[in-house]
């Protein structure tokens, strides 16, 4: 027999024709199987909720029993489980695989022709800060290890130099901070705290692009931490140039040190990847499944890793061993669950209001000064570009606003942007940091 699910079909047939169909279809054909375990003598069988569980046990235990005995002959016990039980034992184990994981640290940094660029930049920097290369600025597209190098630069800096004040953040946490700073009147603590830096690793910085008053702020500390010979290292979904709503006095800057891409990693360097990782939780992937694995994961490393960290639960869970068929379904499950949520209009507003450095409030509001106005036109713009909704739709999500005003706003934003490159660099860039998150 060469898997559980062959011999759960002589099983099933074994049942359905000792009950009627009925009984057969509302009870048997819904219990799906999960694992078999020889060596503790227990299969583990899925059914859809704790109502069908106590069913089966109270009517269909004998039965099923006579079933795996016929194929299995003595000796295996039948265990239920729900997929509530089974979503919270895997949520629990991931969590702990999760918190055993390894630190992003140039030793676990995984180099390949695709990276080596970008790794041998990074070393540099962490060896000397502030005069190897400032600012360095690493660009490639998402999971493939730019967060990695910038904590890696951190830990390495921080164990030569314990003293030093190194700041990581986000470009969009870069960019709440300095809203609720301004809202708080607190912009002198949040000026100190960024500029007496001695380290600035930005992940993201993208997302500071069309946003006036960030990139003002921005601009300013930039030049404050170069001129004192502070490292900067900024990391992005694409270089200077093609951020398009970035300003031109940034862009320069971001342009005048070291630029070094990361691209999707070859073969060779994702087996080492997965392989690597195998080896830091502490289990075994055989060389096939690895080739599988790397052959059908080709363009993120978070996607990579995911797969060895499910093996590992599912082998803890459910004794299930590592083979070419459990990867197959897991990677599948992995590929569906990185599918990007929906975009609401309510994260559409919240971008919009983050560029131009208002609320959502004031977008749905009645305010009409110009600002305002004019972040509600493009927010309804996007919204429309975005989602396709109708424009009644559209204007009962921006406080009931009617049809006709919708139109304007729409046909304004177009007109706008056929006039002004600045404008369209400003919407094409809103467009895709919604999209890309």
């Amino acid at each position: 027999m060469d898997s559980f699910n062959e011999a759960w079909d002589i099983i099933c047939d074994y049942c359905r024709q000792r009950i009627t169909d009925v009984a057969y279809k509302t009870w048997i054909s819904k219990i799906e199987p999960v694992n078999l375990d020889f060596s503790q003598g227990k299969a583990i069988l899925m059914v859809p909720g704790d109502f069908h569980r106590q069913t089966l046990t109270r009517c269909y235990m004998s039965l099923l029993n006579d079933a795996f005995e016929s194929v299995f002959g003595s000796g295996i016990d039948i265990c239920f489980t729900i997929p509530e039980e089974i979503n919270q034992k895997e949520e629990k184990l991931n969590e702990s695989i999760l918190d055993a994981d390894y630190e992003f640290t140039f030793d676990t940094f995984i180099v390949g022709s695709s990276n080596k660029f970008a790794h041998a930049a990074s070393l540099a920097v962490a060896a000397n800060p502030g005069y190897a290369y400032n600012p360095l600025f690493i660009y490639g597209n998402s999971g493939l290890g730019k967060t990695h190098l910038l904590n890696a630069i951190r830990s390495e800096i921080k164990a030569n130099s314990p003293e030093k004040e190194i700041i990581y953040v986000k470009g969009d946490d870069f960019t709440n901070e300095l809203i609720e700073s301004i809202h708080l009147a607190k912009t002198s603590e949040f000026r100190q705290k960024y500029r007496n830096s001695d380290v600035l690793l930005v992940d993201d910085v993208q997302f500071i692009g069309g946003k006036e008053s960030t990139q003002e702020e921005f601009f300013h500390t930039f030049n404050a931490l170069y001129e004192a010979k502070k490292q900067i290292v900024l990391t992005s979904d694409r270089p200077p140039k093609e951020i398009q709503s970035l300003v031109d006095r940034l862009r320069n800057r971001f342009e005048s040190g070291l630029i070094a891409d990361i691209q999707p990693p070859d073969f060779e360097t994702r087996s080492a990847i997965i392989k690597r990782k195998a080896e830091l939780l502490e289990i075994d992937v055989p060389d096939d499944v690895c080739e599988y694995i790397a052959t059908k994961l080709k363009a993120n490393i978070r996607q990579l890793e995911g797969v060895v960290k499910k093996m590992k639960a599912k082998s803890l869970l459910y004794g299930e061993k590592i083979s070419i068929n459990s990867a197959q379904k897991i990677i599948s499950d992995i590929l569906n669950n990185d599918q990007p949520p929906p975009l609401t209009v309510e994260k559409i507003i919240e971008e919009v209001a983050r560029t131009f450095g208002v609320t959502a409030e004031d977008i749905r509001s009645s305010k009409r000064n110009s600002n305002i106005s004019k972040a509600r036109q493009i927010a309804i713009y996007v919204v429309r570009e975005i989602t396709q909704l109708s424009m009644n739709l559209i204007g009962d999500e921006f406080g009931g606003r009617d049809h006709s005003t919708i139109v304007y706003a729409v046909k304004q934003v177009e007109k706008d942007m056929s006039k002004d490159t600045k404008v369209k660099s400003m919407v094409e860039d809103i467009i895709k940091n919604i999209r890309d998150r």
